[in-house]
């Protein structure tokens, strides 16, 4: 068997918190021995696991990969407003008039994701 990922691993200034963001975004969970401090956050949810790395550097040019989520329960503009409400920001939006395309966002420290159209659209 080939090797699996095990989880994808985002550097940043601060694992718990944007941890905690991810958490929220993905409706998954903190590893129970994460604590705000800690040089180390784990997001288990669904389908993903993500690990955080407290890094001294800071984020300086886009990135070089990126998440790309697609809601289950909710349109793609639904779930853009929800994950504004937790504390992405807008980077570019890119929905066209015939309902197609995606949205990027940035999560609080400045990583680029995007929210594409959930199954239920593609299907129409």
């Amino acid at each position: 068997m080939a090797s699996l990922v095990r989880h994808l691993t985002i550097d940043c200034s601060d694992a718990y918190r944007l941890g905690q963001f991810w958490a929220a975004v993905l409706d998954g969970s903190l590893a129970d021995d994460d604590f705000p401090g800690d040089p180390e956050a784990s997001v288990s949810a669904p389908g993903s696991n993500l690990l955080f790395v407290t890094v001294p550097d800071a984020k300086t040019v886009k990135n070089r990969m990126h998440v790309d989520l697609q809601p289950q329960d909710r349109t793609r503009d639904e779930e853009v407003e929800r994950v504004l409400a937790l504390g992405a920001t807008l980077v570019g939006d890119h929905r066209r008039a015939d309902g197609s395309g995606w949205v990027t966002l940035a999560d609080p420290e400045g990583n680029e994701f995007c929210v594409e159209r959930s199954a239920a659209e593609r299907a129409k």
